[in-house]
């Protein structure tokens, strides 16, 4: 939510498409997932810069071998550096930038996958260790991130930046954008 709070141009493209597909009259539901876009746009750019685990999980060298030139002893715990690869210039053009365009039909990463085929973008892991939620984890996060986008108009209060270096606060105003009715617990 920081990063498209921080890029309000990507947030009202979202909720567009939102308006679009769902409407203002009912809250989002898992089964609109398959026909909106935008949540697995930006979900795929918040995960390569604000990946969950910047290491992965360690394991051992079950035998020796060279990487990279490098020489690993058996026996060796590896870590893989997730944060590092998904920030590399030489994989991602403007690697610091959240740009979800990214990863649209005809754009740089359009079959750039978060489910370990693409060894520059693994959050989730990847090969015979890759993490056992990795579907319920990306459903959950497009559900929630759809909802808050598609619930609220997110603003900062006037005069208030926001940047990512950690804080121990964070003030916003959230104001409804849907139908009140949507809004009501049955």
């Amino acid at each position: 939510m920081a990063e498209l709070i921080r890029q309000p141009d990507i947030l009202k493209q979202a909720q567009e498409e939102l308006d679009t597909i769902v409407g203002r009259e009912r809250l989002i539901s898992e089964s609109d997932l398959p026909r909106l876009t935008f949540p697995r746009l930006v979900i795929k750019d918040n995960f390569r810069l604000h990946p969950s685990t910047p290491l992965s999980l360690p394991r051992m060298a079950t035998e020796e071998c060279e990487v990279a030139g490098y020489r690993i002893p058996k026996g060796t715990e590896l870590l893989v550096n997730v944060w590092g690869i998904a920030r590399d210039p030489t994989l991602w053009p403007d690697p610091l930038e959240f740009r979800p365009a990214r990863f649209l039909p005809g754009g740089s990463h359009a079959n750039v996958n978060i489910k370990g085929g693409d060894f520059g973008l693994i959050p989730f892991g990847a090969g015979r260790r890759i993490c056992a939620g990795l579907g319920w984890g990306i459903r959950m996060v497009a559900v929630t991130t759809a909802t808050l986008v598609h619930s609220f108009n997110w603003e900062l209060p006037a005069g208030q930046t926001l940047d990512m270096e950690e804080t121990f606060s964070l003030l916003l105003q959230l104001v409804p954008r849907l139908l009140p009715s949507a809004y009501q617990i049955a």
